[in-house]
């Protein structure tokens, strides 16, 4: 393990934070409340950030090990000094409820223990929804994009903090392709405040839920979230932005550089595109009888299904009173999630594919075998490693979903409830079912379960091996 460089990007990731801090600081002035909780944080992360900057490693070159660690502490570092502005601005008391609420931020999430999110102060109610936006992409890509960080081995830190089962370079360059992934994040996520302005939302409310549907997070303003706006116009465009922040991103370069067809003939995109189309149009189908109508139906489930597989958690209404079926329609839709690449959380499209196409393969295997049978994904072959990763990718997702239900009954809640909350933070959505359903909230759980399920969120949206390498004393030791 070189040790110098772990501490020295540490020592950069808590200086970003303080950086971060200070667009809330802003906004606090703005509304003319005291930014003590923002500035009273900032003076921590300045000093701690700049004693670990100052250790110089001989080399910035990073490895898949230091990669992992790097990412896996720098989640908790900004999680655990992140909380602090709720606690001392008294918005959130509690230091592990303001935990809680951090990490789902950080981690796109949006599950809450708030009860009464209209009387957060400004400041830190820019500071919740920003979080959002900061863990959407990741602050070490973030980081790579904006300072000189030498060394092409930085590409092992993107591989561990961009979602997916693959990440490769946009450009030969890893910190060319930071940048590239930061201008198209942030010209999408202008664009749609853009588009809510357009609407009726004020400028405070549009730049916020913007950053929260960026992220793919789900935290709002409102505590009828999005449906507290009553407005067509905004839950459509929030809904088709929550589409395209759950593509994978490479498509949007692609068609920057002219390159339209190649997005076409992306069999992710189309499985992506096609999941979301057959889902709106069932469950419109089983609530049209509850809601008005089959245009109203399509209105409810285009919402609801692109939230839940985006994994972004608003809502516009309470699907926990659906029927049945479009309920754990949505269940589902929380296993899949986004595409790779993407700020969305889930299993990822791109692993559903080659799971299901590994099920066929062996399937055929079976029938025919003596004939040789391979699994192609997007116009090629895929190695037995990436079907063997997938594979031990989704086994270890549910079991840490099963152990993580097994805990928390210890509160002596329903098993739907248990079970949703479960899958919800896992795949980093935020609402689930019963107690913990679009209309409730994350309170009730006993503060073992909210670091449980903390934990949960951050093995999520790091993919789980980033965090577990952490508990493994190999990775610690010096090479």
């Amino acid at each position: 393990m070189n040790y110098r460089v772990v501490l020295n990007i540490l020592g950069k990731v808590l200086l970003a934070e303080a950086l971060l801090m200070l667009l809330p600081t802003a906004a606090a002035l703005v509304y003319g409340e005291s930014a003590l909780p923002f500035l009273w944080t900032i003076l921590p992360l300045l000093l701690i950030g700049g004693g670990m900057n100052h250790v110089k490693p001989r080399s910035m070159d990073l490895f898949a090990r230091e990669g992992f660690v790097v990412v896996g502490l720098s989640w908790l570092l900004m999680s655990a000094f992140g909380a602090l502005p709720f606690v001392l601005a008294g918005d959130i008391p509690h230091y592990i409820d303001a935990l809680f609420e951090t990490v789902s931020g950080f981690t796109t999430t949006g599950a809450s223990i708030l009860t009464d999110v209209e009387a957060m102060s400004r400041g830190c109610m820019f500071w919740r929804l920003f979080t959002h936006w900061v863990g959407g992409m990741g602050v070490l890509v973030f980081i790579a994009a904006i300072l000189p960080i030498s060394g092409e081995h930085y590409i092992h830190v993107m591989r561990a903090e961009v979602p997916g089962p693959t990440v490769s370079k946009l450009v030969p360059r890893a910190r060319k392709t930071a940048r590239i992934l930061y201008l198209i994040y942030l010209g999408l996520t202008l664009s749609e405040a853009l588009f809510l302005l357009v609407g009726g939302m004020s400028f405070y409310e549009a730049i916020l839920h913007a950053f929260a549907t960026a992220g793919t997070g789900g935290f709002s303003t409102r505590g009828l979230s999005i449906g507290a706006f009553d407005s067509v116009y905004i839950e459509t465009v929030i809904a088709t932005f929550m589409l395209l922040f759950g593509c994978n991103f490479n498509l949007f370069y692609l068609i920057l550089l002219g390159q339209g067809l190649a997005v076409l003939k992306s069999e992710e995109l189309r499985v992506y595109l096609s999941i979301i189309a057959l889902s709106v149009l069932v469950i419109a189908l089983n609530i049209m009888g509850s809601v008005g109508g089959f245009l109203e139906g399509l209105r409810y489930a285009y919402f609801q299904v692109t939230t839940i597989i985006s994994t972004t958690g608003f809502s516009t209404c309470d699907f926990d009173r659906w029927p049945e079926l479009s309920r754990w329609i949505l269940v589902l839709l929380m296993f899949v999630g986004g595409c790779a690449g993407s700020t969305a959380g889930g299993l990822k499209v791109t692993r559903i594919i080659i799971l299901f196409k590994s099920y066929l393969c062996e399937l055929k295997q079976f029938i025919l075998p003596t004939r040789v049978k391979r699994i192609w994904f997007e116009g090629k072959a895929v190695d037995d490693q990436t079907v063997r990763s997938v594979l031990i990718f989704f086994e270890t997702y549910m079991a840490v979903i099963g152990l993580s239900v097994l805990l928390l009954t210890l509160d002596g809640r329903d098993l739907t409830t248990n079970l949703t909350a479960s899958i919800a933070c896992i795949s980093n959505i935020g609402p689930g079912l019963n107690l913990v359903g679009p209309m409730g909230s994350y309170a009730f759980f006993s503060v073992p379960s909210k670091l449980v399920l903390s934990l949960e969120m951050l093995l999520g949206r790091l993919e789980i091996f980033p965090v577990l390498f952490l508990f493994a004393p190999r990775v610690w030791r010096r090479r």
